[in-house]
């Protein structure tokens, strides 16, 4: 089989030491892999360096032809236009050069045999949904979204052999995403993708996990990869319960051994006291009898020893399952009972009653995020200016808590705990640490400075953070809370949501994630700042 993309032995580490390759080797063929992992496991540094854009501290790689890369912030300045993102504006100046009867050689060089390029790049750009944006606009005037899907069309209009996205569904809205996976559905060459988007994934040919600084490949896309490795924990699991079984085994022989040379030795003293054998007899029967118990302990523990590292082992080999566990009755808010209303300035009213969880869509720009600000009492009502025209306000339940799209509610000098603590003053610190214990900072680990967290421990942080404040919030909104978040955590958020009693406002573009949590009716907002209410059928 040839390989398009081979990686052997690489190593990289910060300047400042901090390793994050190790040795690591990778071989991938044509199609689509998906490359996942945990926050700060190495997978965008990964493809930096396939891509050519860092280099390992050791090993080699190769790869197939040229290489597109599209990463998750693009490095342009606001200056710059569509056409220079699309990489074509010496093309095109060189071109109208010669239409306006400029025809020096450089200029016919400049354009080699691509005279038809600015209508390829209006044909990329529609195609992905980008109909207004004309090639003289300058970047600072897109959106995000918009800018991920320039660069994405910059890289279809060049076809590279190997195209390296890094988490490209992030900003883009539900348009955009299917158009994005309708153009990876459709790509010819060999692509890897850096996702947590479980659409996109189930677009792939194969899975790469990359976890402890080592690659396992999977055939198959996500919903495969889930498959076996949901095998593979419980046949882990019984591996561990087997040795489970055998350590208790162990510890009763051994227990039962001790037991009998007890016995032995005190019948051995006894037939001393009583002098019915002759000493020198009895002496090397008790030698003998010593040497035979110390052999006989030795291996009982020995065996015990195996046990116990089989038992060791097969604890390893089960990935780490510890879930988010909330058990939080403050939260708890009854069917009938009014959670929130917005005055709307066309004399409507938006009403959440009970424990409902409602899904905010609608396109990039259009306003989702205000209009969460403006209920969490962030922006006061009427002051947004474009998007909803919110009028009023009315909480109907003690705590609203909002998640920003940025994890940035931490205070990096302190602790997780001291970070709770903010939230929740008057609460102890046992009852704090309990808490935090069910988001899985148990120990010292609630005593770890916020600014040295992971990805993953972050936002499990903020959560503790939101949702142990007091008062306990009944109303919770989110702002696009699976954006860079890694599946495991995107897993422990799902965990953590279902067992929330509060209501739930959430803005988003996952529909899996959407789906996953229960949402049961949806508020989408227009282009124009319209409000319409829709049941959840997606």
């Amino acid at each position: 089989m040839s390989f398009a993309i081979v990686c052997d032995d690489i190593s990289f580490a910060w300047p400042d030491g901090t390793p994050v390759l190790d040795g690591l080797d990778l071989a991938l063929g044509g199609g689509a892999t998906g490359l996942i992992g945990v926050n700060g496991a190495g997978k965008s540094t990964l493809l930096k360096i396939i891509a050519g854009e860092l280099r390992p501290r050791s090993g080699t790689v190769t790869v197939a032809g040229e290489v597109g890369y599209l990463p998750q912030d693009l490095p342009l300045g606001t200056a710059a236009t569509v056409s220079d993102l699309l990489g074509i504006s010496a093309a095109r100046r060189a071109l109208h050069a010669i239409e306006r009867g400029e025809v020096d050689e450089e200029n016919f060089a400049a354009v080699g045999d691509d005279w038809d390029v600015e209508e390829r790049a209006r044909a990329e750009l529609d195609r992905l949904g980008l109909t207004e944006i004309e090639l003289d606009r300058t970047v600072g005037a897109l959106s995000g979204g918009e800018t991920v899907m320039v660069g994405l069309a910059a890289q279809f209009l060049r076809r590279p052999d190997v195209l390296l996205l890094d988490e490209p569904t992030n900003n883009l809205d539900l348009d955009a995403r299917r158009r994005l996976y309708a153009a990876v559905e459709s790509w010819p060459g060999v692509m890897v993708i850096v996702s947590h988007d479980r659409e996109l994934l189930d677009l792939v040919d194969r899975v790469a996990d990359l976890a402890d600084g080592e690659i396992r490949i999977y055939g198959g896309n996500l919903s495969a990869y889930e498959e076996v490795l949901a095998a593979e924990r419980e046949a882990a699991e019984r591996m561990v319960r087997v040795a489970e079984a055998d350590v208790r085994r162990q510890q009763r022989e051994l227990i039962e051994a001790r037991t009998k040379l007890d016995r032995r030795a005190r019948y051995g003293k006894k037939m001393s006291e009583n002098k019915r054998e002759p000493k020198i007899v009895m002496g090397e029967r008790k030698r003998q009898a010593q040497v035979a118990a110390g052999k006989h302990r030795n291996m009982h523990i020995e065996r015990l020893d195996d046990a116990r590292r089989r038992l060791t082992e097969a604890e390893e080999s089960v990935r780490d399952s510890a879930e988010i566990r909330i058990d939080l009755p403050g939260t708890e808010v009854p069917a009938g009972r009014t959670v929130l209303t917005l005055g709307i300035a066309d004399e409507r009213e938006v009403v959440v009653r009970g424990p409902e969880r409602i899904a905010l869509l609608g396109p990039n720009g259009a306003g989702k995020t205000t209009l969460l600000r403006t209920v969490a009492g962030e922006i006061a009502p009427g002051a947004a200016g474009r998007g909803v025209p919110v009028e009023s306000v009315s909480a109907g339940v003690a705590g609203v808590r909002y998640l920003p799209q940025r994890l940035d509610l931490l205070d990096d000098s302190l602790s997780v705990l001291g970070n709770v603590r903010r939230f929740a003053p008057a609460a102890s610190d046992n009852t704090i640490r309990s808490r935090l214990a069910r988001f899985l900072f148990r120990g010292d680990r609630a005593d770890q400075l916020a600014g040295t967290l992971s990805g993953g421990e972050r936002f499990r942080a903020v959560l503790a953070a939101l949702l142990c404040a007091e008062p306990p919030p009944q109303l919770l909104l989110l702002d696009e809370p699976t954006n860079n978040l890694d599946l495991a955590s995107v897993r422990r958020l799902v965990e953590a949501l279902a067992a929330y009693r509060g209501a739930l406002v959430v803005a988003g573009h996952d529909l899996a994630f959407l789906g996953e949590i229960g949402i049961t009716r949806t508020l989408r907002v227009g282009a124009d700042g319209e409000l319409t209410e829709e049941p959840w059928d997606q």
